[in-house]
């Protein structure tokens, strides 16, 4: 429990109706979980607005309210807090109801289209093979040290960020990082946390059903690097054409890293196979079990980010190469018949074109490619013929197949992708709605020394379709249909 004041004193008020004289006993943002005596956060959603609650609210026992507009009717008993925007209080107010954890980690944020589970993951193994304990927010799973606590979503909103954190905090843990996804910039979720470092990966087109314009999904990466303190490190790919306006209006202090030019953290790929790859950072030769550019900027950012946060550089060196691939991220199953599978989560065409081209530089002519793609229904349609004909141009087979259709139909959707394809494309495309049966026909189809592909749903163990959440692991699939095979 805390006082209303304490609380109040970590946000700006517009105007307050009511004492802020008494003990609150719980911080929430869901009208649902309001009990006696609790501080209630009215944030106008993207489908639902929290103020249209408040009326409901009024005999619930709830102790305060912060909102935007304060309502017409005025319960006595309650505390009415009015600020210019709740979404930003509820960031800093659930730091403060958890004792800002944030403030005693050196905690990381990645953000980017593509790579932030990768990067992220990789920056808290990273801690912990340093000696230290750490705990990691991610897409695939939240760890606090060694102990898992299953996600719903790639950043979750503030009051469940912070407990986390608090929960790392106690456990020991000196170091985390999570991902920040543009929704959870944009919706002011990581608002009130203390960032140790930031880290830009890059940006290609993605989640337009939400932001509508490339210009507005940069303009939310770009706020978390204007954000960032002074203290903090921005760590930025250089070769991206977005890298440098991340850096634009940021206190942080500025790095880069790269492949293609010089920068603060070089890296450079020597040799690359399907099972790894010699890299050099900084004039430094190290084995590492990634394969291709993708994971090669991921590591790259990794290695700057390690060396940013003060560990001692030969040690971080040693460490590259003792890093494992995240779950679903391309993992490669191998099949006695003599091919193998590469399941990952490449679900944007820049991530399909990366994969692919990581397998091709590795493959050369010996063997043909055979990739398994679909696109999310409910999300953005205009990256779907694009996906397909990024796939069909870098396959020698396309298998074009459901993915989380969600409240769409299959056959609908992969119509969209289909309308990507030119007559060359087609030519080498089937259509096959069924996933299972998608990847027991590439492997049917695949020979001694070809690659299949099986992208899109990576560490995702179900799909969903009309509001359920069926079960379905493409790395399971793949076993299963490897055993068949024997």
């Amino acid at each position: 429990m805390k006082s209303l004041s304490k609380l109040l004193s970590s946000i700006m008020i517009e105007e307050i109706i009511g004492s802020d004289d008494k003990i609150i006993t719980d911080v929430v943002s869901d009208s649902r979980k309001v009990t006696t005596g609790a501080l209630f956060v009215a944030v106008r959603g993207t489908t639902v607005d929290g103020h249209s609650f408040i009326p409901l609210l009024q005999y619930s026992g709830v102790a305060a309210i912060v909102c935007e507009e304060f309502p017409e009717f005025i319960e006595t008993s309650i505390t009415y807090i009015k600020v210019s925007d709740s979404a930003v209080a509820l960031g800093y107010l659930a730091s403060e109801w958890w004792d800002n954890p944030s403030k005693s980690l050196k905690l990381i944020g990645v953000t980017g289209t593509n790579g932030k589970t990768t990067t992220a993951t990789l920056i808290y193994e990273m801690a912990r093979l340093m000696g230290y304990k750490a705990g990691l927010l991610s897409t695939v799973c939240n760890y606090i040290e060694t102990e898992a606590v299953p996600t719903a979503q790639t950043t979750p909103d503030p009051l469940t960020i912070n407990a986390l954190l608090r929960r790392m905090v106690d456990a020991g843990c000196r170091y985390a990082s999570m991902e920040v996804s543009s929704h959870a910039a944009h919706q002011h979720r990581i608002s009130g946390l203390n960032f140790a470092g930031g880290i830009f990966s890059n940006l290609t087109r993605d989640h337009l059903d939400y932001h509508k314009t490339v210009g507005a999904y940069l303009a939310a990466k770009k706020s978390f690097f204007d954000d960032l303190p002074g203290s903090a490190f921005a760590l930025t790919n250089i070769d991206d054409k977005a890298g440098n306006v991340m850096l634009q209006n940021t206190a942080a202090r500025k790095y880069t890293y790269s492949l293609r030019t010089g920068a603060d953290f070089n890296g450079r790929i020597i040799e690359s196979r399907l099972n790894g790859t010699t890299m050099n950072f900084n004039g430094r030769e190290v084995e590492v079990l990634f394969t291709g550019k993708f994971n090669a900027y991921n590591l790259t950012a990794v290695y700057g980010a390690s060396v940013l946060l003060g560990w001692p550089v030969e040690q971080v060196l040693v460490n590259m190469s003792r890093l494992v691939p995240v779950a679903g991220r391309f993992q490669a199953f191998h099949s006695p018949k003599g091919f193998t599978a590469i399941v990952d989560y490449a679900h944007t065409p820049d991530a399909v074109v990366n994969v692919l081209q990581a397998i091709r530089e590795v493959v050369g002519s010996r063997g043909s490619i055979i990739t398994v793609v679909g696109a999310g229904g409910n999300r953005d349609k205009g990256k779907r013929p694009i996906m397909a004909k990024e796939a069909a141009l870098r396959s020698d087979r396309l298998i074009l197949t459901s993915d989380n259709p969600r409240d769409e139909e299959p056959a609908e959707i992969l119509q969209d992708m289909e309308a990507g394809l030119d007559l060359e494309g087609r030519k080498k495309t089937l259509s096959i709605i069924d996933r299972r049966e998608a990847i027991r026909t590439a492997a049917a189809l695949a020979n001694a020394g070809d690659v299949i592909l099986i992208a899109g749903k990576g560490h995702e163990d179900y799909q969903e379709i009309k509001g359920v959440k069926h079960h379905f692991d493409d790395r399971e699939v793949v076993c299963e249909v490897i055993e068949e095979s024997r």
